[in-house]
């Protein structure tokens, strides 16, 4: 494993705060199917499609990640660090702010 992968995988470790079931079970939420940007037409939101790329990445072996996987960890983790910065005032909980990062595995509530 080169530097840079090690790299991207502990950044990612940092920014997905939770489990591949915990976030399997998010995914299947009215919550997470409400936000995030949807193609024209409607469809799949990129952060939905985003918690689904996260869930097999997480159920993987380290020596099974491909390329695309290294490439998808490093979109995660720089979506997760945007938008934390744009924290809202108050409680989060129930905040369309919280579900997106959820859908990109990141519980702020967690933290």
């Amino acid at each position: 494993m080169s530097d840079d992968e090690q790299q991207t995988r502990e950044d990612f470790d940092d920014a997905v705060n939770m489990t591949a079931s915990e976030l399997r079970a998010w995914l299947d939420t009215d919550e997470s199917k409400q936000v995030g940007q949807k193609p024209s037409g409607g469809g799949e939101s990129t952060g939905h499609e985003s918690g689904r790329h996260i869930i097999r990445i997480l159920d993987k072996k380290q020596a099974d990640y491909t390329d695309d996987d290294y490439a998808h960890m490093r979109k995660v983790v720089g979506y997760v660090a945007r938008h934390a910065k744009q924290r809202p005032d108050g409680d989060v909980h129930d905040t369309p702010w919280r579900w997106s990062l959820m859908n990109w595995g990141d519980d702020p509530e967690k933290r």
